[in-house]
């Protein structure tokens, strides 16, 4: 029997890209909803083996038409224990869903290449654990996490945006990099930037690495959905 992931693409300007190509080699199949093509989002996740959440150009504290229908998955994802990866506006909607909070960043837009620190608790995690201590890694926000969830679990950070990447209960985590993004992508975000070629560089220089690390990240991700491996977490930090 087919395992799906639901993926919802809230912008057409991040769509699931490589990291696509990762879940699916790994034997997972998507099922790709655009709700700003009008595409209806359902009303609960049964039958979905996992969930996964992308960016875009919205910020999560938006009154964006599909955005309560989205947190209150996130919120069911997490109750019933659905493996589920929210990525950038993803994971603040993730955050902002659960009781955490999303605001404009004091230290302005993040951009390009970048490394984040893999906190020591991370050591622990089937996701984050095998990871080196400061993974390659896209950036491009201005909004960030400044509150987590009650509970929630930081597993990397980074010195002006600390809240890089968690999980709240078992099986769901939020990262507030990107790991699907290849150079074209990025491309046509830092278009409007006047540094955009430096940036573009920087970012195609590091696609090996990024793909080194982030590559057997989804295959991991995608093994829990498809009951290959075990979680044997507290549904809550102590």
């Amino acid at each position: 029997m087919e395992k799906v992931a639901l993926v919802v693409e809230n912008d057409p300007t991040d769509d699931i890209r490589r990291l696509g190509d990762w879940l699916t080699e790994a034997g997972l199949q998507l099922d790709v909803k655009r709700p700003y093509t009008g595409d209806e989002l359902p009303e609960t996740l049964d039958g979905y083996a996992a969930f996964i959440v992308l960016g875009g150009e919205q910020s999560a504290y938006e009154r964006v038409d599909w955005f309560p229908r989205l947190e209150s998955l996130l919120r069911k994802a997490v109750r019933y224990h659905v493996p589920t990866l929210g990525i950038c506006l993803g994971g603040q909607l993730l955050a902002q869903a659960l009781g955490g909070r999303v605001e404009a960043s004091p230290n302005g837009l993040e951009i390009g290449a970048k490394l984040v620190a893999k906190r020591d608790v991370a050591a622990g995690d089937p996701l984050f654990g095998p990871i080196p201590f400061a993974p390659d890694v896209i950036q491009y926000h201005s909004d960030e996490i400044t509150a987590l969830p009650a509970g929630a679990v930081l597993l990397a950070a980074s010195t002006h945006y600390p809240n890089q990447a968690f999980r709240v209960g078992e099986r769901a985590w939020g990262t507030q990099f990107h790991i699907e993004t290849d150079t074209e992508m990025f491309a046509d975000w830092a278009a409007k930037w006047e540094d955009a070629d430096e940036l573009v560089a920087a970012v195609d220089e590091r696609q090996d690495d990024v793909r080194e690390v982030w590559e057997p990240f989804a295959q991991r991700f995608a093994d829990i959905a498809l009951g290959r491996t075990r979680t044997n977490l507290p549904l809550l930090a102590q």
